[in-house]
């Protein structure tokens, strides 16, 4: 279904990029496409991505319905820890996505799930079928999926109302001096890169994550630690241990953009998951080895080196 809207530009600047701003739910990209075909007018006349605004034009938008493509199902090895009827729990590998997007079509968990349980066909939508929760690319761990739109609805909900169990491993950038503690700071897009989050006061959404220190390596001048959420925003581990100080290693986004370690990503491990089982009610708990590659981390950093 086509979508108009009419908005007032409340500042100046360029036209895709104070869209952007307005427009969070659009991406730039899918902004300046829409500018291209004279979808997006100013004042009622076409003008180019690049168009100056000075402040109180009025901007109307045509949006036509996306027509996303279907998630195709491929053979890929899935390291499954439980699955009934209902739902399937795996232990996802560091630099698999979990859904198909821009970029990333095929190879996906998405993928990997349509092969092993057959048709998920209409369980949230026909790009993220079965999928209630994520993990980034770069972070390792364990994840649930539903299996039918019954376990779907019920583990949706226990999201909503913070009634799931999620506990992460990581390795923090720099010796943190307190034994535990807690951050309660709102994540929202970041004001000025829309592909990032940012802890944003008084516009972010409510976001609370606690944490405490495992072991301090200060060989390697770093700490590792469990960490437990109360909410589940975007990226919002890696973006609080930044606004903390301590950087998760090998976070490229919110940390160094050094690689001392040769990580592919952040050292990050979504090890604890529990929940209600969403038909039967079951408290369901699952507890996951670190992988390998956060052990060998690990091993080295309790080390000395020259």
């Amino acid at each position: 279904m086509t979508e108009r809207r009419e908005i007032i530009a409340g500042r100046a600047g360029r036209l895709d990029a104070v869209l952007a701003e307005l427009l969070p739910e659009l991406s730039r990209s899918r902004i300046q496409n829409l500018i291209r075909e004279g979808l997006i007018t100013v004042a009622g006349r076409r003008v180019k991505t690049g168009y100056a605004l000075q402040g109180g034009e009025i901007v109307r938008l045509i949006l036509p319905e996306e027509a996303p493509a279907r998630a195709q199902a491929e053979d890929i090895p899935l390291a499954i820890v439980y699955e009934d009827h209902d739902i399937i729990v795996v232990n996802k590998p560091q630099g698999m996505v979990v859904h198909p997007a821009a970029g990333h079509r095929d190879g996906t968990l998405v993928n990997a799930l349509l092969h092993h349980c057959g048709d998920l066909a209409g369980i949230g939508g026909v790009l993220r079928p079965g999928i209630v929760h994520r993990i980034d690319k770069d972070t390792s761990g364990l994840l649930v999926a539903a299996k039918n739109d019954a376990a779907y609805l019920g583990l949706s909900s226990q999201w909503r109302v913070h009634g799931i169990e999620r506990r992460y491993h990581a390795i923090l950038q720099g010796l943190i001096s307190e034994d535990n503690g807690s951050i309660d700071a709102p994540i929202g897009r970041h004001a000025r890169d829309r592909k990032k989050m940012a802890v944003e006061p008084g516009r972010g959404r409510p976001a609370v994550t606690y944490y405490q220190v495992l072991e301090r390596l200060p060989f390697a001048n770093a700490t590792y630690v469990a960490l437990r959420l109360e909410t589940g925003r975007t990226h919002q581990i890696r973006v609080h241990m930044a606004h903390l100080g301590h950087p998760v290693v090998g976070d490229q986004v919110y940390g160094s953009r050094r690689q001392p370690y040769a990580l592919q990503g952040q050292a990050l491990h979504a090890k604890v998951l529990g929940f209600h089982h969403p038909l039967s009610g079951e408290w369901l708990r699952f507890d996951s080895e670190l992988p390998q590659y956060f052990q060998e981390l690990l091993a080295w950093m309790r080390q000395p080196h020259e």
